[in-house]
């Protein structure tokens, strides 16, 4: 009796050791990758891997669909001769495992609002952009008015041209996926409601305002909330005071997730906005933020 007995403690170890690892692998370690000159001084997304800081996803842009379907990477075209050493650099870390993502959007309105009124002529740039430089997957980071009629057109094309395994994500601002308002005018809950085995997660913006990761309370109410689940939700933070209010520094982030990974297993994870500047290392060393979140984040 106690050899069977041993022998289903040990299974149950295992078991319960193969969960929390399954749960850890699930967690997401993400920067956003918006200044790729700083001046004129070109930003590799490298330093990440050769210092192994531990990111799964780096998310490049900001994208913008103007007048004409006429696509852009901030100010210039996606093919312009800056932007080599780039694709090129986000090529490799593609091939160390890290997955690249375009994000869409952004302070600068009018992509979404151009999809919605005219998709024929917006959406197949778009797609050309994601499709030419192998890209893992989209971030929609909608921060003007659109519809949830109009979001719902583009989450089935994407996944039609690009398959089950793209990635699509969101980054509505912390009170979006309580039910409350903010940049979009989004329904955030009719839209996990309708399409949230499509949707891969949320970078849940808790700066500029927005709420704050000083502490577990702003990503509580969201799970309070009851409708998208932990595993979907990561908690953005801002990497340098620099870049927006609600700058959180290291020492507390890793407190505040501590606390987030213990109450929650299969917590979505973090990410940073944005790299170039990221403390503590700063320009000069910028990897180090996901470098020193990373660990806790995988517990």
């Amino acid at each position: 009796m106690r050899k069977l007995a041993a022998a289903a403690l040990a299974v149950l170890l295992v078991l319960c050791g193969a969960t929390a690892a399954s749960a850890a692998t699930g967690r997401r370690v993400i920067v956003y990758y918006q200044t790729i000159y700083n001046g004129s001084t070109y930003v590799s997304p490298l330093g990440l891997t050769q210092h192994n800081a531990g990111v799964t996803d780096v998310l490049v842009g900001a994208i913008h669909l103007d007048p004409g379907g006429v696509v852009h990477v901030n100010d210039d075209p996606p093919s312009a001769a800056k932007f080599t050493p780039m694709w090129q650099d986000l090529a490799t870390l593609r091939s160390q495992g890290v997955h690249t993502l375009a994000f869409l959007g952004g302070a600068a309105q009018g992509s979404f609002q151009r999809l919605a009124s005219d998709f024929n002529t917006y959406y197949p740039p778009l797609r050309a952009l994601l499709r030419d430089h192998s890209l893992s997957g989209i971030d929609l980071d909608i921060e003007e008015s659109t519809t949830n009629a109009a979001v719902n057109r583009l989450i089935d094309a994407l996944r039609t041209d690009f398959g089950a395994s793209f990635l699509i994500t969101f980054a509505p601002v912390a009170p979006e996926l309580t039910g409350g308002r903010g940049l979009s005018g989004l329904n955030y809950d009719q839209l996990y409601r309708d399409r949230g085995p499509q949707i891969s997660w949320f970078n849940t913006q808790f700066y500029c305002g927005w709420g704050s990761l000083s502490d577990t309370a702003g990503y509580d109410a969201i799970i309070r909330h009851g409708v998208v689940p932990a595993a979907k939700v990561v908690a953005g933070a801002v990497t340098n005071p620099a870049n927006c209010g609600g700058y959180v520094d290291m020492s507390r982030l890793q407190s505040t997730v501590r606390s987030l990974v213990a109450k929650y297993p299969d917590f979505g994870g973090v990410d940073g906005w944005e790299y170039f500047n990221s403390l503590p290392g700063g320009t000069g060393a910028p990897w180090q933020w996901a470098q020193q979140i990373a660990p806790v984040v995988k517990g």
